[in-house]
């Protein structure tokens, strides 16, 4: 006996009457119908769970290879940056804006 239908505890006798109950139920133009979106429903689950498996397949083979090596850099990105002004010490403060001289006339009240 097929070892699915003993954990429901079905006998030859009760898949018959199985049967003989669908068949009066739904008639034998719907079966085919209900037969075959079962059938693509289990195919389309069977892809998508395919789809998973062969992603996480990729995944796993991407943490396994090692990064690609950085680009060769070109002479003007290996130049060192620009000195800052305030390695210049003085130098920074000639090139800050001079202060406005000083008014003779009176602010007006």
């Amino acid at each position: 006996m097929n070892p699915l239908l003993a954990m429901f505890g079905l006998g030859g006798t009760e898949l018959i009457v199985v049967f003989a109950l669908v068949l009066i139920l739904f008639g034998a133009k719907k079966i085919p119908d209900f037969a075959k979106g079962l059938g693509q429903g289990i195919k389309e689950f069977r892809k998508a769970s395919r789809e998973v498996q062969e992603e996480i397949e990729r995944a796993g083979q991407d943490l396994d290879t090692p990064p690609p090596a950085p680009a060769s850099t070109s002479p003007a990105a290996a130049a060192p940056p620009a000195a800052s002004p305030e390695e210049h010490g003085a130098a920074g403060a000639e090139t800050a804006a001079p202060e406005a001289p000083p008014s003779d006339k009176a602010p007006s009240a």
